[in-house]
């Protein structure tokens, strides 16, 4: 398992070399060990919502749609779309990685630890944060062949007991597609958030240290 881990990072390393060279908001993801799973597998959909105004917030938060993870949690990510291919299935990436600064202004407009997780700083040093400023946490659906999503409980940011995992209120196709997601993120070791049906922390994400890196321009 080591090896392979090793032997991932490696090839992440050569594919965004190149990228990083010019960019140093890149370049300081990169040092702080977040990879871009995208690099590795250009059939994971994106539709990050911060880096548009369709969103909770109403705005643009980030200046790229783009998602960065922890390598050991990217690879697990694969792993799960490399087996939901098999099925005609795949994944599409709601959000990664956040800046803490983002989890700060999130927590002013919507402070529920339900949905957001409490953002502390103590003396200008984080000491509470979400798994997703750890880029640790990834928020996903699933999608068809064809890249359509499948019905799901919710929409994405539904922040209302009807998003909760155990919610009686979803249609049978959608409890079923959800489940089916949950399955999937669980055979990889992922761990479902009980209120988001779109949630998932990578294992061991309290090893990971809080970050408030910002995001690199788009390309």
């Amino acid at each position: 398992m080591l090896r392979r881990i090793v032997l991932f990072l490696l090839v992440l390393h050569m594919l965004c070399a190149v990228a990083l060279a010019g960019d140093p908001a890149a370049r300081n993801l990169a040092a702080a060990g977040l990879v871009e799973p995208t690099s590795q597998d250009a059939s994971l959909v994106l539709d990050i919502r911060y880096a548009t105004d369709n969103n909770f917030t109403g705005k643009r938060v980030y200046p790229a749609a783009r998602c960065y993870l922890r390598a050991d949690v990217a690879k697990r990510l694969l792993e799960v779309q490399k087996g939901l291919r098999g099925q005609g299935l795949g994944l599409k990436i709601y959000d990664c990685y956040r800046p803490f600064s983002v989890q700060e202004a999130f927590w002013r407009i919507m402070p529920d630890e339900r949905y957001v997780g409490l953002p502390v700083r103590k003396d200008g040093v984080i000491v509470k944060s979400s798994r997703h400023n750890r880029g640790a946490a990834v928020d996903v659906t699933l999608v068809d062949a064809h890249g359509q999503e499948l019905v799901m409980p919710t929409g994405y940011d539904d922040f209302t007991d009807k998003a909760h995992r155990d919610s009686a209120a979803a249609s049978p196709e959608a409890r079923r597609n959800s489940q089916h997601l949950e399955r999937a993120m669980q055979a990889q070791g992922f761990e479902p958030l009980a209120t988001e049906w779109w949630h998932f922390d990578g294992p061991g994400w309290q090893n990971f240290e809080p970050l408030d890196l910002p995001f690199p321009a788009d390309r």
